[in-house]
């Protein structure tokens, strides 16, 4: 008999059996993407690992609630000194649009290359902004139970306040003394009592473009807030898991836990998971550093780092070979293995409706599925499940070219595992050409964008004018250089 599901508990550093609040079903929380730009590698891998606990879930029966907030207003330039500009404002600013068209755009194009990666929608997606009303009223009982304060306007958690009665560290395993001593004040922090202190409602300047009335005046809330109103919305003051990256164990996490229990008096959460980072060349990828790689970009081949185009299901399998919390160092190598890897698996599940059954069996395929199921349920070990799965492509080729047999009962076992595990749970789906497809659109553009660099050459305005409007017509967007263009599919 299979072990029950394990989840590593990042609150407790270790393994628990996972035992839901309400039998039968799962509240499951995670942190959506800020959108003030296109989605890259490293917002893939929470997608995929969420994922596949969500399907996972699903499969063991239960009736999941999983949400997914989108962050739309209150994530500041500087996460952790709550410092410069609003993301979204500042793209809005440099692009000349509204903010709302700034979301909309990026979110189409998250949620497009969501579906492109075969992830399934979470069942609710609210948004910060829609939520105002929620955030105060969580800041009103946070205030009344003595652990925020007001100035200026501005509402700010009282974390000195909050740590003589609670731990403010507790999943970050940081020490409130050692950062009181690392702590250095920065200049337009003077009005918090600490300089660790975080925004729960921030007073915004005259020309801020997106602020709210409230009863300490017109403001926006602090990035931390959100998350804490909406989980708790729509799962309850106390659900079973929130997700997210590790890089946000702190401080986003730590002010989240420290936020609900200052207004209810009990942590909301009873299990936290955290992927770790998608890294390239030792460092994090992320936007904030400049060296990401967007999914269309990754999906195309058009970037200088790429050596071709890589397809959503050798990404979503590239992310799955790793254990979702350990390092994944992006190499084109490694996308490449990953590449070769997935096509052997789905040229041996195209081969299993083809396959004979004899009247008995040559192979053993009693413990596959057995070891399929405690691979998974040891933490969401999908390596070691995919590392089983080739056992079933030993077994499948060996059947096909009759080296072995297979009985009946045993095909249709295959079938099952196969449609189950590879499938079902793990979510990876047939691809047209998985490997040439992008391929061959980027060849495709790079050849109508010489015959419109040679008709500009000629002068001929009309015919390159032409090529890029009809470019633009199909989602693919050109943009002049002094030397060349660039192109990218928007």
């Amino acid at each position: 008999m299979a072990k029950p599901l394990t989840i590593y508990n990042s609150l407790s550093r270790g393994k628990e059996v996972f035992e839901p609040l309400i039998p039968g079903k799962t509240g499951l929380y995670v942190c959506g993407p800020t959108v003030y730009s296109n989605a890259h590698l490293g917002h893939a891998r929470p997608a995929v690992t969420f994922d596949l606990l969500y399907r996972y879930l699903l499969h063991l029966g239960y009736k999941v609630r999983y949400v997914r907030n989108i962050t739309d207003v209150g994530h500041l330039e500087d996460e952790i000194e709550e410092s410069g500009e609003d993301k979204i404002v500042k793209k809005a600013r440099l692009e000349q649009l509204e903010p709302m068209e700034v979301v909309q755009k990026y979110l189409n194009t998250f949620h497009r290359n969501m579906a492109q990666l075969n992830t399934l929608p979470p069942c609710i997606e609210p948004r910060a902004s829609a939520h105002i009303i929620e955030q105060q009223l969580l800041i009103k009982r946070i205030l009344e139970n003595g652990f925020a304060y007001e100035v200026n306007g501005s509402v700010y958690f009282d974390v000195e306040k909050y740590n003589t009665r609670y731990r403010y560290g507790i999943l970050s395993g940081r020490n409130l003394e050692e950062m009181v001593a690392n702590t250095r004040n920065l200049e337009g922090q003077e009005e918090k009592k600490n300089p660790f202190d975080f925004a729960l409602w921030k007073k915004a300047s005259p020309g801020h473009i997106m602020q709210w009335p409230s009863e300490w005046g017109m403001g926006f809330p602090g990035w931390h807030l959100e998350c804490s109103a909406m989980s708790m919305k729509y799962l309850g003051e106390v659900f079973d898991i929130h997700g997210g990256g590790m890089d946000l164990q702190f401080p986003h996490h730590e002010c989240e836990i420290a936020q609900s229990t200052a207004a209810s008096g009990h942590s909301s959460v009873r299990y936290w998971m955290h992927n770790n980072m998608i890294t390239i060349n030792g460092q994090k990828m992320a936007r904030s550093l400049g060296n990401f790689i967007t999914l269309d970009e990754l999906f195309s081949g058009n970037h200088p780092l790429l050596d071709s185009a890589y397809s959503p299901m050798t990404i979503r399998f590239f992310i799955l070979q790793a254990h979702y919390r350990s390092t994944l160092d992006f190499s084109n190598e490694a996308l490449q293995s990953a590449g070769k890897g997935l096509e052997r698996l789905m040229k041996a599940a195209a081969l299993l409706p083809k396959l004979t059954a004899s009247a008995t069996s040559t192979v053993d395929i009693g413990a596959l599925e057995e070891n399929c199921r405690e691979a998974i349920n040891d933490d969401l070990n999908s390596p070691i499940l995919i590392a089983h799965l080739f056992d079933g492509v030993r077994i499948i080729n060996q059947v096909s070219e009759g080296l072995a047999s297979v009985s009946a009962e045993d095909l249709d076992k295959l079938k099952s595992i196969f449609h189950t595990w590879l499938f079902d749970i793990l979510g990876l789906r047939e691809e047209n050409n998985p490997a040439g497809n992008s391929e061959t659109i980027r060849q495709l553009v790079e050849l109508t964008l010489k015959i419109r660099m040679d008709a500009k050459a000629k002068k001929d305005w009309t015919t390159s004018d032409y090529i890029r409007s009809e470019l633009a017509r199909i989602g693919i967007s050109v943009k002049d250089k002094k030397e060349g263009c660039e192109w990218e599919m928007d």
